[in-house]
């Protein structure tokens, strides 16, 4: 009956944990969602499609990492459920617990790999373009400010947006691996 304790103590701790991970996830992903969609309807990449070579892979991988992010958002949900039912007579057992927090920890592990691949397409592609630069300030319209092709805020948002996904990731695989830890010092 030495464990008795320590179950209250975990379901708590999962509780919290939980609700945590899933707002400040759902906060990120508030932004990302905000930031694709404004660099959608900006469609000033479109327009310019020739400048904006390296930036469709990226923010094709942020999209991708921020689905992954959406499921991982309702592994946070689950969790939480978990939590409370630790705290009941019909708990699940420690191999489900850990089965659905190890799930989680794929997620944000697959999350961190399409978010990062992105983050350097991005990087590079602005890289490419500002290397591009002819350097002084370009005055007039003439044909020489056609190839001076300035990084517009648009573009430095696409890195953001990738960057808030990364971070949502990277809260989620800690808080993964902290009730992993947690639920495995348990004694059975």
């Amino acid at each position: 009956m030495a464990e008795q304790p320590d179950f209250p103590l975990l379901a708590l701790g999962m509780r919290r944990i939980g609700w945590i991970r899933f707002w400040i996830q759902t906060v990120l992903g508030v932004v990302v969602v905000g930031v694709l969609l404004f660099n959608n309807v900006g469609s000033s990449l479109a327009r310019n499609s020739e400048r904006a070579l390296g930036l469709g892979p990226g923010l094709s991988l942020t999209s991708l990492a921020f689905l992954l992010l959406l499921y991982s958002l309702w592994q946070g949900w689950l969790i939480v459920l978990t939590g409370r039912a630790i705290n009941s007579p019909a708990r699940p057992s420690r191999a489900e617990t850990s089965r659905l927090i190890k799930r989680g920890l794929t997620i944000d592990l697959l999350g961190l790999v399409f978010s990062s691949v992105g983050y350097q397409s991005l990087a590079g592609a602005l890289f490419v373009q500002a290397s591009m630069q002819a350097p002084g300030i370009s005055i007039g319209a003439g044909v020489r400010s056609m190839e001076n092709y300035p990084i517009t805020s648009l573009e430095m948002l696409s890195v953001l947006s990738n960057t808030q996904v990364l971070f949502a990731h990277l809260i989620g695989l800690i808080f993964s691996l902290w009730l992993l830890q947690r639920i495995y010092r348990i004694r059975k």
